[in-house]
């Protein structure tokens, strides 16, 4: 559900794009920065440079952008030719499993089921049959805050379903001052009665900040059984040290280790620190909105977006500081003045795995997943990320994940033909097919399959 007014408050402003700053300019679009526009949900392009310590909307990081051809792949076809090769795509087809849906963000398999969970931005939680294709919406969902970026965002279920019959949903809600901020809540999913039941807000981020950019924001478990939620900066623009990622007595702009009821966990890396709170696992991040596990070390990737360019795929470790925006690979919006130094002449900062530069058309990255399925065995262990601007779903190889010398490249494209925004991607546990949401507002889910 949507929370709606009928006369205009600062929350109709923030949508109509009456309350935005200053112009936009296009930099790294593509994901959800783009709040003057209740469609806008690119994470990858700000609003021009202001020097404001106040958030403000990031209109380009929801617009389409060019990006550079992918010399891996000539043919920029959606399948190719299978052979021995492991970094060769597979031949494989496109299936639409259901359409209809407005703005799905996060896709969630039920174990032993063919029904999955699909979150939609303005406040739906659908399941969706994957072989009859039907839909059925629950009730008992938390009522969101969906201009800009805000809504219903992520889902994931707790590790022991459905003996543990949590649904966990991160979302954008409002205060009474028409402020916003990222939440985590939980209900248990009555499959029968289609519905989540005892709703109850485990978490909400401090503080709630007038903007509608930059929440985040994925939920997953990680196999200590831990709840990881990623935060966004909200979009503050003030790229130093003061800015709000590297404050660490807030918890914006920060990766959160919880526990599954929502409180903090003993061991958590800075519940010594009274300068830390004691929810923060990392710090300094700008707006992650992929965070997956991966199956053979364990380690929790993120996928972020970048200023201009400057977006980062990272290997997540508790008590880190991740460098937004006093480190970035990225440059200002509209120009190529970088933001902060350099991330690899910062012994305290943790640098990415893999990122894009300034002036590189970037990759505004949205879900991520590894493959770890039968359907395609050249893909396995490698990194499925969605490119919204860019329209393609990324695959990139990993080598030596469990070492300092972990390798990324990314490899050949899929689905780049299509013209679609990529929200999230997710591999289904019992056929290893690749389930993938489009960033529409009259949108599939679609799959694919081996051809």
């Amino acid at each position: 559900m949507s929370q709606q007014n009928s006369y205009v408050t600062r929350r109709t402003a923030l949508r109509l794009g009456l309350l935005t700053a200053v112009p936009a300019l296009a930099g790294c679009l593509g994901d959800d920065d783009d709040p003057t526009d209740e469609n806008d949900r690119s994470d990858d392009s700000d609003d021009e440079p202001v020097d404001t310590d106040t958030p403000v909307d990031d209109p380009a990081d929801d617009t389409p952008e060019e990006t550079p051809a992918d010399p891996t792949d000539d043919d920029a076809d959606d399948t190719a030719d299978d052979d021995s090769d492991a970094n060769e795509p597979h031949r494989f087809e496109v299936e639409t499993v259901a359409d209809g849906f407005d703005q799905p963000w996060g896709l969630e398999f039920l174990p032993d089921d063919s029904r999955m969970l699909v979150t939609e931005l303005p406040g739906t939680l659908s399941l969706l049959d994957r072989e009859e294709g039907t839909v059925e919406e629950l009730s008992g969902t938390p009522e969101v805050f969906d201009p800009g970026q805000g809504g219903l965002l992520d889902v994931t279920i707790h590790p022991d379903f459905p003996d543990e019959s949590w649904v966990y949903l991160t979302y954008s809600v409002v205060d009474d001052e028409e402020d916003s901020t990222t939440a985590l809540g939980r209900g248990r999913l009555d499959i029968e009665g289609g519905a989540l039941e005892e709703f109850e807000e485990l978490y909400a981020v401090e503080p709630f900040v007038y903007s509608a950019s930059h929440y985040g924001s994925r939920v997953i478990f990680g196999e200590d059984g831990m709840v990881y939620v990623t935060v966004g900066d909200r979009q503050f623009k003030n790229f130093d040290e003061d800015h709000v990622s590297q404050d660490t007595t807030n918890a914006i702009g920060t990766t959160l280790r919880l526990e599954p009821d929502g409180s903090v966990p003993d061991d958590n890396p800075f519940v010594d620190d009274d300068d830390v709170i004691d929810e923060i696992y990392t710090y300094g991040h700008r707006n992650a909105q992929g965070m997956t596990v991966h199956p053979d070390t364990g380690d929790i990737w993120q996928s972020e977006h970048g200023e201009e360019d400057g977006d980062e795929i990272n290997i997540i470790y508790g008590g880190e500081n991740y460098g937004w925006p006093v480190t970035h690979t990225g440059c200002e919006y509209g120009t190529d003045d970088p933001v902060g130094e350099d991330p690899f002449e910062r012994d305290d900062i943790v640098d990415p795995v893999y990122y894009w530069e300034c002036n590189t058309g970037g990759f505004p990255p949205a879900g991520a997943t590894f493959y770890d399925g039968e359907a395609f065995p050249n893909w396995q262990g490698d990194l499925f990320v969605g490119n919204l601007a860019g329209a393609y779903l990324g695959r990139f190889t990993v080598e030596d994940p469990a070492s300092d010398d972990v390798t990324v490249e990314e490899v050949d494209p899929l689905l780049e033909d299509e013209g679609w925004r990529i929200r999230d991607v997710a591999v289904a546990p019992d056929t290893g097919y690749l389930y993938v949401a489009i960033d529409e507002d009259d949108a599939p889910i679609v799959r694919l399959v081996p051809e």
